[in-house]
């Protein structure tokens, strides 16, 4: 039981709880100045069309050192999968809440829809890879095949999808998209 003793300026009971409450908002503001930089650095690279292809490029960075680890780097291989399924959950929040969307908006439904559907592959993927045990001597060829799909599905998008896109939309409709996508970016960063 926490004795209310009074010391000249409250009692240790509102000390504690002024505490808890204080690191309560500096743990907030921490957390909301993390995602601002995280979004801040993605949106330095200019356009929607831009942040998107730097945002894949990093992807497969991440693919490229989980594809140098060995089976006995299971710790090593267990933090890069977590760093490739928070970098793919962000960039698959932003093109379903915002591209997909204005594609659909813009007579590009086939194709937004097509591409929603191989996010869902992408879940599937992380979530195999999850319950597989990274020492597994399969778990590489999963990755491998992974990483196939991740950038067929890239090279779509930056290839034909994402320029057809901003032809459609006008200067002012892209700057809004860029504004949007980056604010769904600070969300979930």
């Amino acid at each position: 039981m926490v004795q209310n003793t009074k010391n000249g300026s409250g009692s240790t009971t509102s000390k504690v709880v002024s505490a808890a409450i204080g690191g309560l908002v500096v743990g907030l503001m921490a957390n909301a100045g993390r995602k601002v930089a995280m979004q801040m650095m993605d949106a330095s690279y200019g356009e929607w069309d831009e942040i998107l292809k730097a945002e894949h490029d990093a992807t497969l960075m991440i693919f490229d050192k989980l594809q140098e680890t060995g089976p006995d780097e299971t710790t090593k291989r267990t933090m890069l999968l977590h760093q490739l399924k928070h970098a793919l959950t962000k960039h698959a929040l932003e093109e379903e809440n915002v591209v997909y969307p204005t594609m659909r908006e813009n007579g590009l439904t086939e194709a937004a829809d097509e591409l929603n559907n191989d996010h869902g592959y992408v879940k599937q993927f992380l979530f195999e890879l999850g319950k597989m045990e990274p020492a597994d001597q399969t778990w590489g060829a999963k990755v491998a095949e992974f990483r196939r799909r991740v950038e067929t599905h890239q090279r779509e998008e930056e290839n034909t999808l994402f320029p057809q896109l901003r032809d459609k939309l006008s200067p002012e409709a892209n700057t809004a998209m860029t504004t949007a996508l980056n604010k769904e970016g600070v969300i979930a960063a």
